[in-house]
């Protein structure tokens, strides 16, 4: 959830911003810190490096958790969470991590520790996931299916 409220930060949007607006903002503050807009100073040059690195990075970051991309991946991710098991999972600062039997990746952010141990100590991995992690949680894919 940091993340998330520091990607918004960094690109003065409201949480719910759609996505013609996130990339409108977008498209303003890359005009505003391109490197090449600040040529003939190096320091500058170097911020706007930096800085246009970071809005890009949080640009995309927000436009896969975004409400109009997970309605647009819906199915596929219906189908991961009901049809392949839990291969492997990471934890760390509110953020679990999943890696399912089909080789997709997806993360889910706000996940309180206590929940968490809930998950861990289950009997069924899968079973309390479906039930309490996988609609009640912002997620994103993080990496495509291998197949």
């Amino acid at each position: 959830m940091k993340r998330i409220i520091e990607y918004r930060r960094l690109l003065d949007i409201t949480p719910n911003a759609d996505l013609t607006e996130l990339k409108t903002t977008y498209r303003n503050l890359i005009k505003e810190w391109h490197p090449d807009k600040h040529a003939g100073d190096d320091e500058r040059k170097a911020e706007a490096e930096h800085k246009s690195k970071n809005i890009i990075e949080a640009y995309h970051f927000l436009v896969s958790i975004a409400p109009e991309t997970q309605a647009f991946n819906l199915e596929t991710y219906t189908q991961t969470i009901n049809t392949s098991g839990i291969d492997d999972y990471q934890y760390k600062g509110q953020t679990l991590k999943i890696t399912f039997q089909d080789g997709s990746v997806y993360e889910y952010f706000g996940i309180p520790k206590n929940t968490y141990n809930k998950f861990v100590n289950s009997a069924t991995l899968l079973r309390f996931a479906r039930r309490h992690i996988f609609s009640s949680y912002t997620y994103r894919n993080v990496s495509k299916q291998t197949a």
